[in-house]
Order: structure tokens, then sequence, then C-alpha cells
């Protein structure tokens, strides 16, 4: 099935590109989320009259990413988590514990923006992450797990 895409998205390509893709993806994710639209002749035209206000939102989506990449940036993150003697922790820390902690230090970051590659964090010590803030915009933030007092 081909669609036209109405914004970036990740490994697929982006705003305006005509790409062909299966049709379950297409029908129950592209399309009802308004990311894409089927590639027919008057939709074609439709896109093209709208072209331009849809470059403005994503260049405006753009720079909101890029602001909170600056504030990220600012911030150091320390999560206080009951561990073991040995520095092995009770339970793990994962993506909301992550973003909690960073809403908390005062940046709003959403559980789905978190990527963590190694999984959740069982053990005290400094961890490497990655905050997918846009697709084109993705911060590596370092954060310490520490036991709690």
């Amino acid at each position: 099935m081909e669609v036209i895409l109405l914004e970036k998205i990740a490994n697929l390509g982006g705003l305006g590109d005509k790409v062909s893709i299966k049709a379950g993806y297409a029908r129950n994710y592209l399309v009802p989320q308004g990311k894409a639209v089927p590639a027919t002749a008057e939709k074609l035209k439709e896109f093209e009259a709208r072209r331009a206000g849809l470059e403005k939102v994503a260049a405006d989506k753009l720079a909101a990413a890029q602001t909170r990449e600056n504030a990220l940036n600012k911030v150091d993150i320390v999560i206080s988590h009951k561990a073991g003697d040995e520095g092995k922790l009770f339970g793990s820390v994962g993506t909301q514990n992550i973003a909690d902690a960073m809403t908390a230090a005062g940046v709003k970051i959403e559980k789905h923006e978190v990527r963590m590659p190694d999984g959740v964090i069982r053990h005290i010590g400094t961890y490497e992450i990655d905050i997918s803030l846009h697709t084109d915009v993705t911060v590596k933030k370092s954060i310490e797990i520490s036991a709690e007092a």
C-alpha cells in the first residue's frame, strides 16, 4: 500500500514522501494517528495545498524539542532507590522512574521518550540512557542510581 507521510517518521521517511508499506501498518497505525494518508490523486492534491502548514507544524515541533534538549542538558539526575549491601537494587529502575525523576527536576519527559539500551537498571552506579524528544533530536543523558539512606 502506498501512503503519503504527513510528518517525519523514523526509519520510514520525511514529510511528503510517498512510501510503500504493509497495509496493516497503514490501516492500523499511520492513518488513524494522522501521520499518513493513502496515496491517491486527490489526496496528493490536498497534501500539496496543505504542505506549507504541515512544514510549519513540523518546524515548530523540532524547535520545541531543541528547547527541551537545552533544558535537559542543564539537569543532573540522581535517583535514590532501596538497595542491598552489595549494590543490588530491590526491584529495578525503569523508564517510568526516570521520566518521573526528570519531570521532578523541571523538564517534562514522557515514559515513551526514554530509551534504555541495556534494559532496566538493577545495580547502583552511573548509566547512559537516550531520550528521544523528536526523530531528529536524541539526547544522551547520564543518570546516577544511588542507595537510599
